[in-house]
């Protein structure tokens, strides 16, 4: 990857053979006078695993949304599998952020999985109660979900209902899991579990990730690269490329200093430079003080 360059210059360096997994070309996103981001290109490839970094605001969810089909870009295209991307997109898996279930929602683990496959969320279902039943299970399986499955969902565990979701994204078979925050809220063994669970699936069907997420450290030794989005600029590479010092510092005008502890990533700096670099993992330090 070239340094040096304006961010939003910087093109995305993979070469694809074939249809792509998710394919961005030229795309941009503005709400009024506010641009988000400006002539994204990105290829992803089959089975690669893809995390989305970024401080609140820049625009993360969004292109969640815009590959699911729920918002259309400002200008470019967005395709999945070579296709343009739409709503109920056989194609795609989507794993949200782990909810609170309300009390007295009469929902079962299984009944979660299942409308993956009726197609009441993502996707078409298919016919066949036999079917449908034999992919439900097998799902459940994939993610070591069979003891707690048929118990009600307000009775599980933040983990437990995590790795449902995990099994409902993959019930249809999805050439791409797009990942919405998946480990917010959850403990570190769970977050490890999840992960874990999304990397396998990528790993033995060649599903391509797209994993949004506030702290990357969970998730690094899994990411092939980083696309990072700051105030309309971006920069796609791997993690080495992009979580730099020299990185940061130029995206966030001010120096950031980044840090390898133990295999993590610390992220430091002072003041609202912070705020923003949660995305990141950040630690919020006085001056001259690294805390890991």
């Amino acid at each position: 990857m070239t340094q040096g360059v304006t961010l939003s210059e910087t093109a995305d360096p993979i070469g694809i053979a074939g249809p792509a997994a998710v394919r961005l070309e030229g795309a941009t996103l503005s709400f009024g006078e506010r641009t988000l981001w400006d002539d994204l290109d990105l290829e992803v490839a089959p089975g690669e695993f893809i995390a989305v970094l970024g401080p609140n605001g820049s625009g993360k969810t969004s292109l969640m949304r815009i590959l699911l089909g729920q918002l259309g870009l400002s200008s470019g295209t967005a395709a999945i599998a070579g296709s343009p991307a739409r709503l109920g997109n056989p194609a795609i898996g989507y794993i949200p952020q782990q909810k609170t279930i309300d009390a007295g929602v009469q929902l079962r683990g299984v009944d979660l999985v299942g409308l993956g496959v009726d197609g009441h969320r993502w996707g078409l279902g298919w016919r066949g109660r036999a079917e449908r039943k034999r992919k439900v299970a097998a799902a459940i399986a994939d993610v070591g979900a069979e003891r707690f499955a048929g118990a009600a969902l307000e009775t599980m565990s933040g983990g437990e209902q995590q790795r449902l979701r995990v099994a409902q994204a993959l019930v249809g078979d999805p050439k791409v899991l797009l990942c919405d925050e998946p480990l917010l809220s959850l403990d570190l063994a769970n977050q490890r579990l999840v992960a874990e669970l999304i990397d396998r699936r990528r790993r033995t069907h060649d599903t391509a990730v797209l994993f949004v997420t506030h702290e990357i450290n969970p998730i690094l030794p899994l990411v092939d690269r980083v696309l990072y989005l700051f105030d309309g600029k971006f920069r796609i590479g791997s993690p080495d490329e992009v979580m730099t010092s020299e990185v940061l510092s130029e995206l966030y005008r001010t120096q950031v200093d980044v840090l390898r502890v133990r295999g993590r990533l610390v992220v430091v700096g002072t003041g609202d430079t912070m705020d923003a670099l949660g995305a990141a993992g950040a630690q919020h330090c006085a001056p001259n003080e690294v805390r890991a």
